[in-house]
């Protein structure tokens, strides 16, 4: 983020950017943000960019120059595991240290925590939701799921009228994230046009490639103490690309699954030989059976 600015203005005003930047330490979390996620790097560049634009607005709000409250609700587009629940945890926390929320948390729902089932279910449902969000960030994941025009007793359009006049009405204490598929977001925001103007970010997270998902798996066996042996780490860099030619890949979510049911096996494999004394290296590492016991390996033949 550039900190620069003009020394002075035309009345001798100035704003130190830099000393802004600090007070707010919305350095600490996209700091946070670059550690927690492998890649991503145009997902991160747009955050950092809506950083520096809210930055400079609380610098222009000081000098007097007020020229309304920017749009921040944001569309997350992109397949499952690509990290966009956790980039609307941090941007929950950019809102809030610089000033943009109350409180910063996040609310993460699907249709089912809005949608009713019955005629008068709908909007008690929605506004006790709304009520929760408000003062941080709603983030309505597959949200293409609202509503179902197919189907005439659908109340999910009940949902998307009140979601609507409260994003225009109290945009400065609530924030919404809309996430999903891109192609089905794209059919979404055409059949609601309302919804489609009061997003003013899109923000597409593209899938990770081969080597990025290695050091994905790297980071969360670091995170859950454990360690591939040599041939576990062959295994596994055999795995992923098999994995990834398999329907219903999701990305990091995937990566994780398999590194579950790995320390799966593992623990059964141990358990076997229970009568003799487990040294610490042989509880943390993961060996390459416990990865080619994978299905994934007997279809990708």
């Amino acid at each position: 983020m550039n900190t620069q600015t003009t020394p002075s203005t035309a009345n001798g005003q100035s704003v130190d950017l830099s000393a802004l930047l600090a007070d707010s330490r919305v350095n600490e979390v996209l700091e946070e943000l670059d550690a927690e996620l492998i890649g991503l790097k145009p997902v991160k560049a747009r955050i950092r960019d809506i950083a520096a634009l809210l930055l400079v607005e609380r610098a222009r709000k000081q000098l007097g120059l007020i020229a309304g409250s920017p749009s921040l609700h944001m569309s997350f587009t992109g397949n499952p595991g690509t990290g966009k629940t956790t980039v609307a945890l941090r941007m929950a926390q950019i809102l809030h240290r610089l000033g943009y929320v109350r409180k910063g948390h996040l609310v993460a729902v699907t249709r089912d925590d809005l949608v009713g089932q019955y005629i008068g279910h709908t909007a008690p449902k929605t506004k006790e939701i709304l009520k929760k969000a408000m003062g941080g960030v709603l983030f309505i994941d597959e949200a293409y799921y609202l509503y179902r025009p197919e189907n005439e007793r659908d109340y999910g359009q009940e949902a998307i009228e009140i979601l609507l006049q409260v994003m225009e009405n109290q945009r400065d204490d609530l924030v919404v994230i809309v996430a999903g598929y891109k192609d089905r977001m794209d059919t979404f925001f055409r059949s609601n046009p309302g919804l489609s103007s009061r997003i003013a970010h899109h923000l597409d997270f593209p899938d990770y490639a081969r080597d990025e998902l290695e050091q994905i798996a790297a980071k969360m066996l670091e995170q859950m103490q454990y360690r591939l042996s040599d041939s576990g780490r062959d295994a596994l860099q055999e795995y992923i690309p098999l994995r990834m030619a398999q329907p219903h890949f999701a990305n990091a979510r995937s990566i994780r699954n398999a590194l579950d049911r790995a320390r799966l096996r593992q623990a059964s494999r141990l358990f076997v030989h229970r009568g003799e004394p487990l040294s610490r290296d042989q509880l943390m590492t993961i060996e390459g059976e416990d990865l080619r016991a994978s299905r994934i390996f007997a279809d990708g033949k």
